[in-house]
């Protein structure tokens, strides 16, 4: 197992709020799942976003061969955080080896912050 890649990013919430109030930006932004899990939570929106741009930088490539919406940010049946990749952002992954992403979100009134790490494990360590 190696890690390939990091990323973090940091939200203000406030910026969300505007943001999020055009829904021409909630849908290049976030799947319908996502805004379904979202349910109008400026803050699980701006976590969302966060990872999104964590994923960016994780590639070393800003948003240049993809867009927000080819990364779902979901949570399993704990609440845990996990994403799922599509189009250009799972290109990306393939190129680079990364079959594993470990996802960190954490909120305040203030900000969302979230930390991602690409990894390259083996099948033999899965």
């Amino acid at each position: 197992m190696s890690i390939v890649g990091i990323g973090t990013d940091l939200v203000e919430i406030d910026r969300m709020q505007k943001a999020y109030e055009k829904k021409a930006f909630r849908k290049r932004v976030f799947t319908d799942k996502e805004q379904e899990l979202i349910c109008e939570s400026v803050q699980r929106a701006a976590g969302n976003f966060a990872v999104k741009e964590s994923v960016a930088k994780m590639f070393g490539t800003g948003f240049l061969h993809f867009n927000p919406i080819d990364i779902e940010v979901l949570r399993d049946e704990k609440g845990c955080p996990y994403v799922v990749l599509y189009d250009g952002a799972l290109q990306l992954a393939t190129d680079r080896k990364i079959n594993k992403i470990h996802v960190s979100i954490t909120n305040t009134k203030v900000y969302a912050s979230a930390f991602v790490v690409g990894e390259n494990v083996e099948k033999a360590d899965l």
